[in-house]
């Protein structure tokens, strides 16, 4: 007995040892031992806590951070307690987006706290109350916790809460319109992270308010600087969920640049990342994925995110009403994006708050767009006003560029040739001072209208030429720009003759950058390559062979047959079931979040606070969609759908899309494909045996 106490005390210290180097799982591991061994006192739970979490186990994090405070209040120490009441909803804030929760855990920390002298802990409490507010719109409420922050946190040498009170003091000014004394304020806590002595945890929080405050404000180019400063850092250092995170502004920045393969990449990575259960934020690096895939032209694959992300109760406008918008339903663009205008959803978020003139600012200019599709000629100008004014606010050159192209498109709409010219030229301008090539030619093919229309044809060419170039080079595709251009030659032959055998015409389905060759029956196309043209040259390029599901999808992924991707885009093993949808831990954790949700709707109902009450009635209602995957019917644990029936589906989809996108440019290939292509959980391509065909792939 006496040899086990001891290795359990040797692992402790091996495990302090391995938090020092910032190997968390390795501690994670070493603290798991022990305790599977015999209890563990406070400061090895903490240990435990921050381990689990940097490991990215979020439920042991929580679980360990739970049985910390409840150590703590067991043996009176209200301080301890309160600390790690206020820990623990800081990691539920930052990683689940559960915001009732988070306010039980606190009003809990405050509790704890009453009648007790200042002490570091109330600066902690008062860090964590700040963005809770800020991350629910009450910015009022959340100057008064910074402040506080700030001053008790200088008076007790809380070095952490110091830093991040300052930072959302900054950030907080330049939501009030306060830009340059907030970008300022923000510059000296950048400075000051370098020469600091602060914990991993509290540097990856620094690093990600200092991107998020830059990618709200739209300053793309401190943005990026960050993002590779936090890049670098958090190769060594990366803390729990940071990295998921970190991976959404990547792949945002690199969509700016117009990397779009580099950006899906990226943003697939992210959705691995942040996948797991009771994230709220999943969502938004499904938003990001629909972005970049409809800016790409892959429409049935910014749907499938968009969708997925609005399934995950994340808002995924202005997106998806540019998506409807794009494949021709303008009525139903319209009413989605004046239904974000006029009742926006109340999700948590730093980058942007709730109800905020920054929040409207992506929803307003896809408004103007899509009114002026919709004839609606004084919404659109109402809605460029509002946009203007935002961007004069906060003074950025990327919401002024959007502001200029909003006030181009109204202008051209109501006749002004030449005040939309002026309005297009200025927003073209700052684009390309921005560094975003897909922005500066769209700026480029509305200058390039406006010029035609006052009758400008040379300029009309010279702009819509660079459009053209510019979305080529960068592999995105545009509403109002074709697809696709088709050259046909002479003497095309009908595909009635080629099954005859009257003649034999060379078939091409070959890839050029990112660019598809595509010749038969006489006739030659060029086509943007989409995942499902991708499918469909596997299958070409053997005719009369099967494949499953999974080897054309894992060929696709560049995976082995053991991988595939699912239905959302995501790496899955492959077997015919990926077992419990939730572990035993993972349930107990969301039971416990739904009983603290009851809480915060019953302490707002004795308040007579709808508003909070109806804020802690959307997580309960996400909680318990989430739940209901969870199990099947009488409550039995329900086990994930099999991995190649949402590969059939995935591939089905892609394929028949892309059938879709050949049949608006070469009607005869798609009709001889519609007859043999097969789909299913094994496909195929299965041309006459009379006539074989090989196609250059």
């Amino acid at each position: 007995m006496e040899v086990v106490q001891h290795a359990d005390v040797a692992s402790a210290g091996r495990a302090r040892d391995a938090l020092a180097n910032a190997d968390w799982a390795g501690a994670f591991r070493l603290l798991s031992t022990v305790e599977a061994e015999r209890e563990l006192d406070t400061a090895e739970l903490e240990l435990l806590a921050y381990a689990a979490y940097g490991a990215g186990e979020l439920e042991a994090s929580l679980t360990a951070w739970e049985q910390l405070h409840a150590a703590h209040v067991a043996s009176g120490d209200h301080l301890g307690a309160a600390g790690a009441a206020a820990t623990l909803a800081m990691y539920l804030m930052m990683d689940t987006g559960l915001m009732a929760p988070v306010r039980g855990w606190l009003t809990r920390a405050e509790r704890l706290l009453e009648g007790q002298e200042e002490h570091r802990v109330h600066a902690l409490v008062a860090m964590v109350r700040t963005y809770e507010r800020i991350m629910c719109g009450d910015l009022v409420a959340a100057r008064h916790w910074s402040s506080r922050t700030v001053e008790v946190g200088e008076r007790h040498d809380a070095e952490g809460p110091v830093a991040i009170g300052r930072i959302a003091t900054a950030r907080l000014l330049i939501f009030d319109g306060h830009v340059d004394q907030g970008l300022e304020l923000l510059d000296d806590a950048a400075v000051a992270l370098v020469s600091s002595s602060l914990d991993p945890l509290t540097i990856g929080m620094v690093y990600c308010e200092l991107i998020c405050a830059m990618q709200g404000l739209a300053q793309y180019d401190r943005a990026e600087e960050w993002t590779e400063a936090m890049d670098r850092w958090r190769r060594d250092d990366a803390f729990g969920g940071i990295n998921g995170r970190c991976r959404v502004h990547r792949a945002e920045m690199l969509r700016l640049r117009g990397a779009c393969d580099d950006a899906e990449e990226e943003a697939l990575h992210a959705c691995a990342e942040l996948r797991p259960w009771m994230r709220r934020e999943y969502g938004w690096p499904l938003t990001e994925l629909g972005t970049i895939r409809l800016r790409r032209g892959d429409l049935a694959g910014a749907e499938e995110a968009f969708l997925g992300a609005h399934e995950h109760g994340w808002d995924p406008q202005p997106g998806l009403a540019l998506l409807r918008l794009a494949q021709g339903d303008v009525a139903g663009a319209r009413a989605l994006i004046r239904e974000a205008l006029e009742r926006p959803a109340d999700l948590p978020s730093k980058e942007r708050p709730p109800r905020s003139e920054l929040c409207r600012a992506p929803l307003l200019e896809a408004e103007v767009e899509i009114a002026v599709a919709a004839g609606d000629i004084p919404a659109a100008r109402r809605a460029a006003t509002e946009l203007s004014s935002v961007a004069q606010l906060f003074r950025s050159r990327a919401l002024d560029a959007s502001a200029s192209l909003a006030r181009g498109r109204v202008a051209l709409a109501g006749g002004d040739n030449r005040a939309a010219m002026a309005a297009c030229e200025r927003a073209v301008t700052a684009w390309c001072e921005v560094g975003a090539p897909y922005e500066t030619a769209a700026a480029r093919m509305v200058l390039a209208e406006a010029a035609h229309a006052e009758g400008d044809g040379a300029r009309a060419a010279l702009e819509s030429h660079a459009a053209a170039a510019t979305l080529h080079r960068i592999g995105a595709w545009r509403r109002s720009d074709p697809e696709a251009s088709s050259r046909p030659t002479a003497g095309a032959t009908t595909v009635d003759e080629l099954a005859t055998g009257s003649a034999r015409s060379e078939t091409v389905f070959r890839l050029d950058g990112d660019t598809r060759t595509v010749t038969f029956a006489g006739h030659e196309v060029l086509l943007r390559d989409l995942k499902g043209m991708r499918y469909l040259a596997r299958l070409l390029a053997q005719p009369g062979r099967e494949f499953h599901v999974l080897d054309v999808v894992g060929a696709e992924a560049g995976a082995s047959t053991a991988t595939a991707i699912d239905a959302d885009g995501l790496f899955v093993v492959a077997s015919d079931g990926l077992g419990p949808v939730l572990d035993d831990r993972a349930r107990e954790s969301y039971r416990r979040r739904l009983a603290e949700v009851d809480e915060d709707i019953d302490e707002a109902s004795r308040r007579g606070d709808s508003e909070r009450a109806a804020l802690a009635a959307a997580d309960r209602d996400y909680l318990i969609t989430e739940l209901s995957r969870a199990y099947g019917l009488g409550g039995r644990t329900r086990v994930s759908g099999a991995t190649s029936e949402r590969a059939r589906a995935s591939v089905t989809r892609s394929l028949r899309y892309a059938l879709a996108r050949i049949a608006e440019h070469h009607p005869q290939l798609a009709e001889h494909l519609d007859r043999t292509v097969r789909t299913g959980t094994y496909c195929s391509y299965v041309p006459d045996p009379r006539v074989p065909i090989r196609w250059q792939v």
